[in-house]
């Protein structure tokens, strides 16, 4: 059995939404075991995850939602050619994101990644 590690390459945007993404899938609601059925696969999901948490200086920083629409937009307009609105109208995009830093315990820990999951 080959256990090579396998390196995966995201901009820092995709790394940050992507981070969001999983922690409102994993932590958040009970979608991940709609989406994922086989469990096996949810050992590389927290492994990414994990690896986001630890990587990502934004998920403790006090603009947090802020930060994640800005890079929502950035990508948006990479793949689609411009900026456009959230995907689900009427999402509260500060909510969110609030809840994610309290429940990681980084609501304001003003940049200092000491703490996390």
């Amino acid at each position: 059995m080959d256990e090579e590690a396998i390196t995966i390459r995201l901009t820092r945007d995709q790394a940050f939404v992507l981070s969001d993404w999983l922690y409102q899938v994993m932590f958040r609601s009970d979608d991940l075991e709609g989406i994922v059925h086989d469990r096996t696969v949810w050992s590389p999901i927290y492994a990414i995850s994990g690896t986001l948490d630890k990587t990502l200086s934004e998920i403790f920083m006090p603009d947090y939602g802020p930060r994640l629409e800005k890079a929502k937009e950035r990508l948006r307009a990479n793949l689609y050619g411009e900026a456009d609105e959230s995907a689900t109208p009427g999402e509260d995009a500060t909510a969110t994101p609030q809840a994610h830093q309290i429940e990681r315990g980084t609501a304001g820990n003003h940049g200092e990644s000491g703490q996390g999951r």
